[in-house]
């Protein structure tokens, strides 16, 4: 078996760090075909001869003066040498110069207020995302060397410049999704590795937890990166970065199980073969019950209308039954690899062989609380006997949570209304979690050139950069279209391409008669606002609805239509998706725990967790941080992984509220699962919350935001919910809660 894993390891390790080169960023390509912008785009294709990528390079006197001639000379000389420029990393097939991936020279473009001046490089859209012989794609290429040269030549000029524009945008998302191969990886199994470190205290035994997180890791990048390469699935930056710590965290978690049950059986049989078999039959349930509800939640995603959401589904669901082998058979395998002395790797707190602890595992604790023998009555001294263990726990071992186990027994009522009225005052903030997106210069947490020259650019040039919304229209409604067009509020210019083409700025109309292509005719709609904000994508729907009202038949595309798309195609995952996941998890528990009602039960303090954790985030994010909004996803894709990640801390205690159930009854059952389970379920829940807060060293505002909901979401589910609200709950309700099982007609 570990010959098997080295094996997996060895070629999972180079697919894993070559997922970066079959990423797929562009929002456009996650959208359905049957979006407006989808069939506006494919039509708009045919207008002209090469769709282009602009890269602009804005500039400014450093002393806020008027640009000199002589510096508007310089510029012009930068412009001329930049095709000229080469590609390092450029393989004989690829582009050899800037030149090469260009679609016309550049140009270079003053401002009227005379502060400021433009160079206009239009990327070839078709090769821009191609991968060069170094791994790096030509957009990005293009865009370092074009500010390579800028630091060098403008260094004496008394300018300063910024390459912005959708290039430079994409060069700087690549840039920052760039950490998520090293920087992320390392700071989660650090965090785990000191977790681990806390909770074992031996030097051996979280090196062989990380090893099963790493390979799982590496199986999981294996079939990623081959399902990619061949386009099966599309894989972007956001979704390489959950996968990473989803397979990080959930490996974690089933390994901490594994281990707790195989140190218990360690105390209980002589031989680590015949412990880890046990601990083995013992574990398999709850992990893959975890594990299905994990993968059937992701799986619900594939009914998105978002390729990007569609694809993280089975990218979750690969990382997480990655996590399920890995635990279930390379950790067993290390657990065992000393043998008769594989006790040593718990040093130097080895766990001894005692036949007390064997005696007890077999009889439980029942005996001391056994009910009086079968036609006897239950004189007072029994029935306080009865009720005292039915409210006190002690198990050897487990002293902080045995106290705490006692707590819940004494106020289960209390305790489980309190809780969930404190939940349910968070919960009330949900309605002002902002989700109807941001503008792409508010994506970045850090300052990046395309930000900073964006700003540049809308100070001194307006509308010039802006891209257009695209108007595909028949040819006998160009009037009304231009006419609606132009009486929209936002909007600031439309105009027909015409035969002679476009002009060198972006937005210069261009002279002659409209081009028709197939009886229809295509209008650039210039608005107000950059393309990439709210107010413009807010500019566009009503565009659409005035150009519809006169031309039926019309589509209306372009960068801020996609925005648009998106927003909408958020709204309805969230109306079908949610719905869904709820019901699969709750189908899952009741065949699990044989109930009806323990299942309901759970999946409302879930669900109430959840709002509980979108409530505080919504006060964090707008009083704390003040963050400008959200992406539609993050709701979506907080939901899928609290919801589905929540409920396994619930599976992991009412599975051993199940088995105890079985031998003392309900109420002593919940009371000793608590006490058993607390210290291992707590320690997966940190360690999983502690992998979800790394996603937030990627400085990207959407990362951050699923980071801090996940994050302290788990800590809400293991500190909360699974620690004192469903024991509580349990506990009160007793053997009814098992109705209509079996189990409810047992002590209760």
């Amino acid at each position: 078996m570990l010959g098997v894993w080295l094996a997996i390891g060895a070629i999972g390790g180079q697919a894993q760090g070559k997922l970066s080169t079959v990423q797929t960023n562009d929002s456009a390509a996650f959208l359905p075909s049957s979006a407006e912008s989808t069939r506006a785009a494919e039509k708009a294709q045919a207008f002209v001869s090469d769709e282009s990528l602009p890269a602009l390079v804005v500039a400014v006197p450093t002393d806020g003066g008027a640009v000199t001639p002589q510096q508007l000379e310089t510029l012009q000389a930068v412009a001329t040498d930049l095709p000229t420029l080469p590609l390092p990393g450029a393989g004989p097939d690829d582009p050899q110069t800037v030149g090469d991936a260009l679609t016309a020279p550049p140009v270079v473009v003053p401002s009227q207020d005379g502060e400021a001046a433009m160079i206009v490089a239009s990327l070839d859209a078709s090769q821009s995302s191609d991968l060069m012989a170094d791994d790096e794609r030509v957009n990005n290429a293009v865009v370092a060397e074009i500010r390579a040269e800028l630091e060098t030549v403008l260094a004496d000029s008394g300018l300063q410049a910024w390459v912005t524009g959708p290039a430079g945008f994409v060069a700087d998302l690549v840039n920052a999704f760039g950490g998520i191969d090293t920087v992320l990886l390392l700071v989660a199994l650090g965090a785990v590795l000191i977790i681990l470190a806390i909770v074992y205290r031996s030097p051996i035994l979280p090196f062989m937890v990380i090893l099963t997180a790493v390979f799982a890791l590496c199986l999981a990048g294996l079939v990623v990166y081959l399902l990619a390469d061949a386009g099966t699935l599309t894989l972007n930056g956001q979704a390489q970065g959950i996968l990473s710590i989803l397979v990080v965290g959930a490996a974690v978690d089933y390994s901490l199980l594994v281990v707790a049950r195989y140190r218990e059986e360690l105390r209980a049989v002589e031989s680590p073969y015949t412990a880890v078999r046990r601990a083995l039959r013992a574990s398999i349930e709850p992990i893959a019950a975890s594990a299905g509800t994990v993968i059937a939640g992701l799986l619900c995603l594939l009914l998105s209308d978002l390729g990007s959401n569609r694809s993280l589904g089975p990218v979750g669901a690969i990382g997480i039954a990655a996590a399920f082998l890995g635990a279930l058979t390379f950790l067993p395998a290390l657990l065992v690899v000393g043998g008769k002395r594989s006790r040593g790797i718990f040093w130097p707190r080895k766990p001894a062989y005692d036949p007390a602890a064997a005696d007890e595992a077999e009889t439980s604790v029942a005996s001391p609380a056994a009910p009086p023998a079968s036609g006897t009555a239950a004189g007072p001294r029994d029935l306080a006997l009865a009720a005292s263990h039915d409210v006190e726990v002690h198990v050897a071992g487990h002293g902080v949570w045995s106290r705490v186990a006692s707590f819940v027994g004494r106020r289960d009522r209390a305790l489980w209304i309190v809780t969930a009225l404190v939940l349910a005052g968070c919960a009330a903030f949900v309605p002002t979690f902002q989700a109807e997106g941001t503008s792409d210069s508010d994506v970045f947490l850090t300052q990046v050139d395309s930000v900073d020259g964006e700003q540049v650019l809308e100070d001194h040039f307006g509308g010039v950069g802006v891209q257009p919304a695209i108007v595909i229209a028949p040819e006998g409604d160009l009037d009304a279209v231009l006419q609606a067009a132009t009486a929209t509020d936002g909007v600031a210019s439309a105009a027909a391409v015409t035969e002679g083409g476009t002009g060198g700025a972006p937005g210069a109309p261009a002279q002659g008669p409209p081009l028709v292509v197939d009886g229809d005719v295509r209008v650039d709609v210039v608005t107000e606002d950059p393309s990439d904000t709210n107010a413009a994508t807010q500019t566009v729907a009503a565009l659409r609805d005035a150009v519809h009202e006169v031309s039926p038949d019309s589509l209306v595309g372009g960068a801020s239509a996609e925005r648009l798309d998106t927003q909408i195609a958020g709204d309805h995952d969230l109306r079908v998706i949610v719905p869904v996941v709820l019901v699969v998890i709750l189908l899952i528990l009741m065949m699990l725990l044989r109930s009806i009602l323990a299942p309901v039960l759970l999946m409302a303090a879930n669900v109430l967790s959840f709002g509980a954790a979108l409530g505080v985030s919504a006060i964090v994010f707008n009083h704390l941080l003040d963050f400008p909004g959200a992406d539609p996803t993050v709701p979506l894709y907080a939901f899928c992984f609290l919801v589905a990640l929540g409920v396994d801390y619930s599976i992991f205690l009412m599975t051993r509220v199940r088995e105890e159930s079985g031998i003392i009854g309900t109420r002593r059952g919940t009371l000793r699962a608590l006490a058993v389970t607390g210290s291992v379920i707590t320690s997966a829940g940190v360690v999983l919350a502690a992998t979800f807060a790394a996603l937030g060293v990627i400085p990207l505002l959407f990362l951050a935001q699923l980071a801090f909901i996940v994050a302290f979401g788990v800590l809400v589910d293991t500190l909360i919910v699974r620690s004192l609200l469903v024991p509580a709950l349990v506990h009160d309700v007793g053997r009814a809660v098992w109705w209509p099982g079996a189990l409810r007609r047992g002590a209760p």
